[in-house]
């Protein structure tokens, strides 16, 4: 969600409604609202802000003054985790036997797989075969 504010050059109210009525036609637009007042007018949606700077110049004069995120996220405080204790040393062998069983199961994984038989042929075994124009 995209929020596009452009200033435009309306000056009355039928410009006013073709201007809101050409750019709520592009795809994506989810309100248009314009403030007469201070010639602005505030886009909000998945649009291009090119496109509906182009859509309104055929029509008045329009400049794009920012575009920008829709609302602001709101930063939320999270609480502090708990601290977790360390767990309790295991005993070395333990860990290095489970370790081992981790690592034979893989190796036998890779082991299993057949290696693809490729063969190349040099022109010195068998020069017959080498390429020759004619």
């Amino acid at each position: 969600m995209m929020k596009v504010v452009l200033k435009v050059d309306l000056q009355d109210d039928k410009i006013r409604k073709k201007a809101m009525q050409r750019v709520s036609g592009i795809s994506g637009v989810e309100s248009v609202s314009v403030d007469m007042k201070d010639n602005k007018m505030t886009v909000i949606g998945d649009v291009d802000s090119v496109k509906v700077a182009i859509k309104l110049k055929k029509l008045c004069h329009a400049d794009i003054l920012s575009v920008g995120p829709a609302k602001e996220p709101k930063k939320e405080e999270k609480p502090p985790e708990p601290k977790k204790q360390p767990e309790s040393k295991k005993d070395p062998k333990e860990e290095y036997a489970q370790l081992l069983k981790i690592y034979e199961a893989y190796f036998n994984q890779i082991r299993q797989q057949p290696y693809p038989y490729y063969y190349n042929r040099t022109v010195e075994e068998n020069p017959c075969a080498s390429c020759v124009i004619c």
